[in-house]
């Protein structure tokens, strides 16, 4: 009977949530989890995630220089796409938790050369809270080409979600 109060209190010690409370500086749970990558050869292109509300595209290629490890790009997935959302510049707005914005997704993909180093890509969504249009005559929300015309050239647009993305190398580089 008493060994039931010490195996409880040890597996709430012991889970995620416990561990992320005790230590306020370690990385928020993101809002996709996922395993990590397959392992990526040397100087091959490779999808890491599509937005498609941005219309984006996450690629990286590891390079095998030493320098400059990983390449990381976002790229537009079609000229003829309309974004629901922005992609910006995760070194110029600084995404954190305390600033709005949310850990979307981890990226982990191993290097196919190098199993001790890792690129790491942490995508951060900024949501926003998107009113629903009023209700015209026939009971319909709708929004009218004219008045969103209107409202673009008066700069009263409403704020659109946005998504930024973070690239780190970790763990260990090999020699050559």
């Amino acid at each position: 009977m008493r060994l039931l109060p010490v195996l409880l209190f040890a597996m709430f010690a012991l889970s995620p949530d416990a561990v992320l409370a005790a230590n306020p500086k370690s990385e928020p749970k993101p809002e996709i989890s996922r395993e990590p990558a397959r392992p990526q050869a040397l100087n091959a292109v490779h999808t890491l995630r599509q937005i498609p509300e941005a219309c984006a595209r996450l690629e990286g290629m590891f390079t095998g220089q030493a320098a400059d490890p990983y390449a990381f790009a976002v790229v537009r997935t079609s000229e003829t796409c309309q974004p629901r959302a922005r992609f910006v510049d995760a070194a110029k707005v600084k995404p954190s938790e305390k600033s709005g914005w949310k850990l979307n997704d981890l990226i982990r993909v191993p290097s196919a050369a190098c199993g001790t180093q890792f690129a790491v890509v942490r995508v951060w969504r900024k949501p926003v809270d998107v009113a629903t249009p009023a209700l015209d005559a026939q009971g319909k929300a709708r929004i009218y080409l004219d008045e969103a015309r209107q409202q673009a050239k008066s700069g009263q647009m409403a704020p659109v979600p946005m998504f930024a993305a973070q690239m780190a190398v970790e763990g260990t580089p090999c020699s050559r």
